[in-house]
């Protein structure tokens, strides 16, 4: 669970925002009866729909990115350290990286790169 918190904690927060604003627009007087739970309720299944989407397919993706690393293949992480470089950085086993949880890690390098902002290259 503490994972899910990490990865759509930002979605989760604008999730409950649109939420309010949903309550405020349908509590006004022009609005019909019934319209606070009809609103919420659609616009509270949208989102959990929507975050729960984005969760399995960034876990997904994550399982991928392992997978490939394990297996040799090379896997690119955005590179957020320098961005007016290389956007990308080639992670390879054979470049003295190595998987530590869910980030890569190596010893060459200050901080770590989260698996779920790498893809595998084609």
């Amino acid at each position: 669970m503490e994972k899910f918190f990490y990865i759509e904690g930002a979605y989760l927060i604008l999730a409950a925002i649109v939420l309010l604003i949903t309550l405020f627009v349908t509590t006004r007087p022009f609005m019909g009866k019934g319209a606070v739970k009809k609103g919420m309720g659609a616009v509270a299944l949208f989102m959990a729909l929507a975050i729960g989407a984005h969760y399995w397919v960034t876990m997904s993706r994550m399982a991928e990115v392992k997978k490939a690393f394990e297996a040799g293949k090379t896997v690119l992480c955005e590179n957020r350290v320098i961005r007016k470089g290389a956007q990308f950085l080639a992670v390879r086993k054979s470049l003295g990286w190595r998987l530590e949880g869910d980030n890569f890690v190596n010893d060459n390098y200050v901080r770590p790169f989260f698996a779920a902002r790498c893809i595998v290259e084609e």
